[in-house]
């Protein structure tokens, strides 16, 4: 299995955040939803930019790019 890169740390994040989100809203209060909101709305929006401020961050900590995060001149 090979190391983990910014594409793979980026997706285990939204699918985390957005797991936890429902799960939250479920258990807890639907206002939860909100979190689950937030994480498709900036998944679609680093797909229409290409900028993705996790793996900014995630490239300045020192994680080596994938190919759907690469830095672009």
């Amino acid at each position: 299995m090979s190391a983990m890169n910014i594409d793979r740390a980026v997706f285990f994040m939204a699918g985390t955040l957005g797991l936890v989100g429902a799960l939250l809203a479920a258990t807890v209060s639907p206002w939860w939803l909100l979190l689950v909101a937030f994480v498709g709305a900036n998944q679609l929006q680093a797909s229409i930019t290409g900028f993705c401020p996790a793996a900014s961050i995630l490239r300045r900590a020192g994680m080596r790019s994938g190919c759907a995060f690469e830095a672009r001149p």
